[in-house]
């Protein structure tokens, strides 16, 4: 019997550990057009590296870690984002695409060790009353809303036919300099 998931073309967690799905390129290279980042990035949830190969092609220092290695150019694995870690830098950002079912925990933690967080998230992340204190905090700067849908991210091994996704994605930017209400936009992705 089909896994009703697996038949919608999901998996279930156990078929993807890590929560893993790769940021569209473009969708990185939307950012950049629209956001003036630091020149040192750290991306946490590496992957393969789509975001940080656009961040370095645009000329920024990118350390890449990740939980598990997944074939990312000159990153560090085994480096567990959300483990207590003796760090702090105030001339760094982190731009990263977490786990969905984890990116509270992410932005939380991130918001401690640096003073810019840029995340890209689904739209819903905005739903929720558990994530008040990220929302309405006052430090949510902007939510950078893709007005065209980005490219599926496909889980890993995925060989089936690609598409765009059905859910509405952004880019949310928390800034510890910030104090008062998010600006919304929308902004488009190219490809190629």
């Amino acid at each position: 019997m089909l896994d009703k998931a697996a038949h919608a073309g999901r998996a279930p967690l156990r078929d993807h550990i890590g929560d893993r799905y790769d940021t569209p390129p473009a969708a990185v290279s939307a950012l950049l057009t629209v956001e003036r980042l630091p020149k040192k990035i750290w991306e946490p949830c590496c992957g393969t590296g789509n975001i940080v190969s656009v961040l370095r092609s645009a000329g920024h220092r990118v350390r890449a870690t990740d939980l598990n290695a997944r074939g990312c150019e000159d990153s560090g694995s085994g480096v567990d984002f959300l483990q207590p870690l003796d760090f702090r830098c105030d001339d760094e950002a982190v731009v990263t695409n977490p786990p969905y079912s984890l990116a509270e925990q992410f932005v939380t933690l991130a918001l401690q060790r640096v003073p810019l967080v840029i995340c890209l998230l689904r739209l819903a992340f905005l739903e929720s009353e558990r994530r008040s204190h990220l929302l309405d905090a006052g430090k949510l700067a902007r939510v950078h809303v893709f007005a065209n849908r980005l490219p599926m991210m496909h889980r890993e091994g995925w060989e089936g036919p690609r598409a765009s996704s059905a859910i509405a994605f952004a880019w949310f930017v928390w800034d510890r300099d910030h104090d008062g209400p998010a600006v919304i936009d929308r902004i488009r992705w190219r490809d190629g």
